[in-house]
């Protein structure tokens, strides 16, 4: 795609290193800015990619960001899911467990569910019959399943950043990162439910039991157990290990393997470090959890604003154009369901006030999952039908972009008015 601003591209003949080396530059000086501008760093960062990404001066260009920078997402999707699973103790979630459980199935339900319905009714609007083969329960049902399925998911990522950066801790944290650690989990059951839905409606046959609901949960079995195996061995090993430079290479060692291994045998590398970090925190001893996490804590920074960056690079004005009423739609809907969802399994777990209150609005953000399941969905289905795929992508990728620049200021929000984040 073609820049907006200019027509030539930074030369693509550079050493990748060169772009790596901008792209921490351009994220560091974006984060600096909003955090002067009184905003989350988030923002900065995802500013800066949209600014020298395609869509605007061109910078960085499209196959740089789609392809060979992939790995620095995977890098920091595994950092972050370590934190988030570092943050897991046992003993403060135990009287929170049951408020944790009930609230991720309710929000998770209900966004998937009012967006399916959404989508039911509005693709044919957006697609005629005439350009969908096989009709209504052939063509337009599979895609708004999957469309509604990858709705439910959390952006881990965005909620990590906002509570690193504000040094928040509480009981309100604990729910909430409880929340989005199972959140993923739970989108991947729904994933592979629509999917096999989907498959069968297309192909007119019967929808099987083991692809529905025995196949993604023996997947996710595999994801948590890899990564439990593996922090038990490194939890033992870790008795060896004493200098904070020592300990810095070998957590960091762990963590990528931990990765490498899930996405070498097909299977989530988030769930997988998550478990990996929740672990380590309930195996390991107190020192020494604190001391990992302290040496973590000098690279997450630098990590997070090459990851939002890339995040968005990824936007494409032309196709946010395109979608845009029907992402309005898609956000509103996915939107009300999360609120609608969090606020009843509140009520019904009697959780405490502030979690009433406010964990709803911090389960807006969306992102790694949300994409990674959609492009999974579009390769499917893309050869049957291509202008839904098409309009899929363009309503997922915009919604999800334009929600990430909307919801850091709302997990703020819910930190500070919980009285669990601080100011620096």
């Amino acid at each position: 795609m073609k820049s907006v601003l200019q027509t030539n591209h930074f030369p693509e003949n550079m050493h990748l290193l060169v772009f790596v080396g901008l792209l921490f530059l351009v994220s560091q000086a974006g984060g600096r800015l909003a955090k002067a501008a009184n905003v989350p760093s988030m923002i900065g960062f995802l500013v800066s990619g949209i600014i020298f990404g395609p869509s605007v001066l061109g910078i960085f260009p499209e196959n740089i960001i789609a392809e060979d920078l992939n790995i620095i997402t995977e890098i920091a999707l595994a950092l972050i899911a370590f934190s988030i699973g570092g943050s897991l103790r046992i003993a403060e979630l135990k009287s929170l467990k049951w408020a944790i459980l009930i609230i991720t199935f309710l929000q998770a339900f209900a966004a998937s569910a009012l967006v399916f319905i959404l989508m039911s009714f509005l693709l044919p609007v957006v697609i005629t019959t005439n350009e969908v083969t096989g009709g209504y329960v052939h063509g337009y049902l599979p895609i708004a399943l999957v469309i509604g399925a990858i709705s439910a998911a959390t952006a881990p990522a965005a909620i990590m950043s906002i509570v690193r950066e504000y040094r928040a801790r509480g009981p309100f944290t604990s729910v909430l990162l409880g929340v989005i650690a199972l959140d993923d989990a739970l989108t991947v059951m729904f994933f592979g439910f629509a999917i096999s839905m989907g498959k069968s409606l297309v192909g007119g046959e019967a929808i099987s039991l083991y692809n529905a609901f025995i196949y993604p949960l023996r997947t996710i079995f595999f994801e948590m157990a890899l990564g439990a195996i593996i922090g038990f061995a490194a939890g033992k090993a870790m008795a060896f290990f004493h200098s904070r430079d020592i300990l810095l290479g070998f957590i960091v060692g762990t963590i990528f393997l931990t990765s490498g291994l899930a996405i070498s045998f097909g299977l989530s590398p988030i769930l997988s470090t998550m478990m990996l970090g929740f672990v380590l925190l309930n195996l390991v001893e107190q020192e020494k959890v604190a001391e990992i996490f302290s040496v973590l804590e000098n690279i997450e920074s630098p990590i997070f604003g090459i990851f939002f960056a890339l995040a968005g690079a990824h936007l494409q004005l032309d196709a946010v154009v395109k979608a845009s009423w029907l992402i309005l739609i898609l956000t509103s809907g996915r939107f009300a369901g999360k609120l609608l969802g969090t606020a009843l399994g509140a009520r019904i777990t009697s959780a405490p006030q502030h979690v009433k209150r406010y964990l709803g609005i911090a389960l807006l953000p969306a992102a790694g999952v949300t994409i990674g399941l959609m492009l999974e969905a579009n390769a499917m289905y893309y050869s049957v039908h291509p202008k839904l795929c098409e309009t899929m992508v363009s309503a997922v990728v915009g919604a999800t972009l334009i929600n990430e620049l909307l919801t850091p200021f709302l997990v703020r929000y819910s930190l500070f008015h919980a009285g669990e984040a601080q100011r620096e």
